[in-house]
């Protein structure tokens, strides 16, 4: 019986802050900050751009987890003013951390995955790379 490795979903890869083709070198050199390169597998990072994603989503689901908490803290046990802004300001800022790794990890395993990369146009079709070839030239905007 031989042991064969499977490739982590995509997922999996992110929650763990895994390699997104072997699974087990390390993404992130730092908190949030990508490697170079994996160790393990030698997966060149460099063709990971996941932009502003992680960030759009920590938004959302902060946005939801914070407030639905200050509302539920506020009505529950009616603190005082300065007991919300030290209770959240210390909550918001380790969530919003912890969940963008997760979900830079993830996407970076999907972009993996899906083979996502910037577009390019394939002109191995004899065709033109000018975009403006078909419309005489212009450019209109």
């Amino acid at each position: 019986m031989t042991s064969e490795k499977r490739t982590p979903t995509p997922v999996q890869a992110g929650l763990m802050g895994k390699c997104p083709r072997c699974g087990e070198g390390r993404l992130f050199s730092g908190v949030l900050t990508l490697g170079p390169a994996c160790p393990k597998c030698h997966l060149d990072y460099a063709f990971i751009d996941t932009g502003d994603g992680p960030a759009v989503f920590a938004i959302f689901v902060l946005g939801v987890v914070v407030l639905g908490g200050a509302l539920w803290f506020e009505f529950t046990f009616n603190p005082a003013l300065w007991i919300h802004v030290v209770l959240w300001g210390i909550v918001t800022p380790v969530l919003a951390i912890g969940l963008l790794r997760v979900l830079k990890g993830t996407l970076t395993g999907l972009q993996y995955a899906n083979k996502a990369e910037e577009h390019r146009l394939d002109t191995n079709d004899g065709g033109t790379a000018d975009p403006h070839a078909g419309d005489g030239g212009r450019n209109d905007g």
